[in-house]
């Protein structure tokens, strides 16, 4: 019994492995040749107003970040960090009287103007479409040959991604397992165990945030960005194929670990998501006020920024607790 036991175990392994190496294909999309937006269109009017009619209370969960300079950010690939300005001060105005109105007005009107710049994937921010994808094409095989232009995508840019209102679900992998190590890759069996123990269950359409405790760092850059642990390649096979989610999210900085799981492929949780399966996703989400509340249900509500041709775009999620009526 022993002996069948370790093939059996073994065999699952092998079934795992495989499942991870198989061929990657970008996808067309089963909502037409002209669909930018993948599974998003898993939102009617009618999945909004049911999750909207289930809000049992007027208290609210902000699921964004601050940005600042300094904040952690994507850097390894020389991408800019936040930075921040000012082009007017109350004082300085005075000084350089550039609307020609004097002292008088500018010492009774003070004036503060200022201005970012900014790594599209920095802070809270979905990833769209066209972030990453496979042998010269992205979702639903659109191609930079024919619709990238000098200003950006033609097709998938940030600005096609619709305001978002769904059920939304946490899986604090965090709280069910515990702290999780550097670099740890959270199993299909994890969220299977972590919804087990928060008694909830998956359904087709759902917002699914998960929890590793990384937002806790989130002030402290150098300590947020060391080797932080992420979603396994398994595991939003899992949510995608078995559980049907409509969007992913996480309170790291690139959703899943490193190093990569496939040799062939350096980021293939992100092509697997995007270019295969047309799911976007978010990064750097807050969930600490959720898990300390046990919050695990919410009506999730989230709009990007419409910006042209982008390939992610700055979010700013809200959860509002659902379930009976207190």
């Amino acid at each position: 019994m022993k002996r069948t036991n370790i093939l059996i175990a073994a065999l699952l392994l092998f079934q795992i492995i495989l499942r991870g190496q198989q061929k990657e294909n970008v996808g067309l999309s089963p909502w037409g040749a002209q669909d930018q937006i993948g599974t998003l269109n898993m939102m009617t009017e009618a999945s909004r107003l049911q999750v909207l009619s289930k809000i049992s209370t007027g208290k609210s969960y902000d699921l964004s970040v601050d940005y600042f300079v300094g904040m952690p950010s994507f850097h390894s690939l020389g991408d800019p960090g936040y930075q921040y300005w000012l082009t007017h001060t109350p004082h300085g105005t005075i000084v350089d009287n550039p609307n020609g109105l004097g002292d008088g007005m500018n010492k009774k009107v003070s004036y503060t103007g200022d201005a970012i710049s900014m790594y599209t994937h920095m802070g809270t921010h979905i990833d769209a479409l066209n972030h990453f994808g496979l042998d010269g094409k992205i979702w639903n095989g659109f191609t930079p040959e024919e619709h990238l232009g000098d200003k950006g995508w033609k097709k998938t840019g940030a600005e096609t991604i619709p305001p978002i209102i769904a059920r939304g679900v946490l899986l604090d992998v965090a709280n069910a397992k515990g702290p999780l190590q550097k670099n740890y890759r959270i199993s299909a069996q994890d969220l299977q165990l972590t919804l087990k123990k928060q008694g909830i269950k998956l359904k087709p359409g759902d917002v699914v945030l998960i929890r590793t405790g990384q937002a806790q760092f989130y002030e402290n850059a150098s300590r947020y960005l060391d080797n932080y642990p992420g979603i396994s390649l398994d595991a939003v096979k899992w949510l995608v194929e078995d559980q049907g989610i409509m969007l992913l999210g996480a309170d790291n900085l690139s959703f899943e670990a490193f190093p990569p799981e496939r040799e062939d492929n350096w980021v293939p949780v992100h092509t697997y998501l995007l270019a295969e399966k047309g799911v976007m996703f978010i990064e750097q989400l807050y969930l600490e006020e959720l898990s300390k509340d046990k919050v695990y249900e919410f009506a999730f509500f989230a709009a990007s920024l419409k910006l042209r041709g982008a390939s992610g775009s700055p979010l700013r999620p809200i959860a509002f607790p659902i379930g009976p009526k207190s």
